[in-house]
């Protein structure tokens, strides 16, 4: 296996408007990429330029010391040694799981003995072993998904790509595909580049979250570290829930991660409010019930199961977010403190 890196890659399809613009990366070997976004932000683009359907206008894309694509030439998708999977399982309903799953190597030649035992090797990896002879209408989505990933392993691939491959599944069966998909990562060792627009995906499968807006790359950090310490408004509000509020702030102030005391000071008008102004985001697990905090009355509550969630309003009209045990109604007044926020 080699890294996969990409160099200010950029795709630009005529309409005025880069479509992936500046985008540079490096995959870890044997790593698991999300990359996180809004529709039309660019990220499957980049997707398909790492497969070899579309050729990049700028920039290159690189599997260790292979040049695999510029604006020059580009390497034909078969030629890569990567596989893929979409959001459809893409099987073939008259194959039988095991057909399906070695196809690719009746593609490439392989047979006998040879390709039997990477067939099943694929399928144990994946625990459908026992399906082998099964059609795919006789299976459910998540065991079709996971014959299209052992489909992709069967080839031994350098790079695995999936593009929002659990997008038209219900919300028990994307858990269920969670853990398989980490469990295929974690058996498979496979490099894996994995396309979404859901925050929960890209937080619980990924080894490195990667976020884009406008075809621009914002910030590329560890699932924990890009929740904690997210760089900028936008990927402040596209990671995890919160609020992000406008506070006056010492502009020489070198801390990011901000307490109660220095929280309370700029919430209390203890600044002057000369002072330049910073945007804070404030976690809810992070506004605690608390008699010495702050006046907040509840704009409004959404029952989630085991806990509420409130829509706080501060004093400035400004909002909060947080979790709550109890049963709280709009119009409850309440103080509340803040034990973090971050400076974004």
């Amino acid at each position: 296996m080699a890294q996969l890196i990409l160099k200010a890659l950029h795709k630009d399809f005529g309409n005025g408007r880069a479509a992936v613009e500046d985008v540079s990366l490096t995959v870890r070997e044997g790593g698991f990429l999300a990359l996180l976004g809004p529709s039309g932000c660019g990220k499957t683009t980049v997707l398909r330029m790492i497969a070899g359907f579309e050729q990049p206008t700028g920039g290159s894309v690189h599997l260790g010391d292979r040049l695999l694509a510029d604006a020059n030439a580009t390497l034909p998708p078969e030629k890569r040694n990567m596989a893929m999977v979409f959001q459809s399982y893409a099987l073939w309903p008259h194959m039988n799981v095991a057909d399906n799953v070695g196809y690719p190597l009746k593609v490439r030649g392989i047979s006998g003995a040879d390709y039997r035992d990477r067939v099943m090797d694929a399928l144990n990896t994946v625990r459908l072993a026992d399906y082998a002879t099964r059609r795919p209408a006789d299976l459910s989505g998540g065991q079709r998904q996971r014959v299209a990933l052992a489909r992709c392993l069967v080839t031994s691939p350098d790079v695995v790509l999936l593009d929002e491959p659990l997008a038209n599944l219900d919300r028990h069966l994307k858990k269920e595909m969670e853990e398989t998909f980490r469990d295929f990562h974690e058996r498979s060792g496979a490099t894996m580049v994995y396309v979404t627009h859901d925050q929960s995906e890209a937080m619980a499968l990924a080894t490195d979250v990667a976020v884009m807006s406008e075809g621009r790359l914002l910030q590329v950090a560890e699932p924990a570290e890009i929740y904690a310490r997210p760089e900028g408004r936008l990927v402040g509000s596209l990671i995890g829930q919160g609020a992000i509020l406008s506070l006056p702030m010492q502009s020489a102030a070198p801390e990011r991660l901000l307490d109660w005391t220095a929280l309370s000071a700029m919430l209390n008008g203890q600044s002057p409010a000369a002072m330049p102004r910073a945007d804070i985001l404030v976690r809810p697990e992070n506004v605690i019930a608390d008699p010495d905090g702050i006046d907040c009355t509840v704009e409004a509550v959404l029952y989630e199961g085991e806990r509420y969630a409130l829509r706080l309003a501060l004093a400035d009209g400004q909002v909060l977010r947080a979790y709550s045990r109890q049963r709280l109604v709009p119009g409850d007044r309440l103080r509340f403190s803040l034990r973090a926020g971050w400076r974004l």
